[in-house]
């Protein structure tokens, strides 16, 4: 049995974010990502698909060119091969991101 809290232990950044794997199991990676508020201009274009949910503060994503913002609560799916940035966050934003792989992961 595995038994933590999502919200302990957090590791707060001064630049960039902070991402904690939680769980892997078969072909998913379940991980916490902490947020600061000055994100890196870092685009992500990966060979898996994901799923976010923004559990604490506010965001400003690009995905495919488009910008999107989250409130609290908000999710969204991005599929492989989607590019994608943060381009802004609230300091101490909690994210939960659950990494979907065609395959197992070994």
């Amino acid at each position: 049995m595995l038994k933590d809290n999502l919200f302990s232990n957090l590791i707060i950044p001064i630049k960039g974010e902070n991402f904690t794997e939680i769980l892997t199991c078969k072909n998913v990676i379940i991980e916490r990502i902490v947020s600061s508020n000055k994100p890196d201009n870092i685009v992500y274009n990966q060979e898996h698909d994901e799923w976010v949910i923004l559990l604490q503060g506010n965001a400003k994503l690009e995905l495919n060119q488009e910008v999107i913002n989250l409130k609290l609560g908000d999710y969204i799916f991005i599929p492989k091969y989607t590019p994608h940035r943060v381009i802004s966050t609230s300091h101490e934003s909690i994210w939960l991101a659950i990494h979907i792989y065609p395959d197992q992961i070994t």
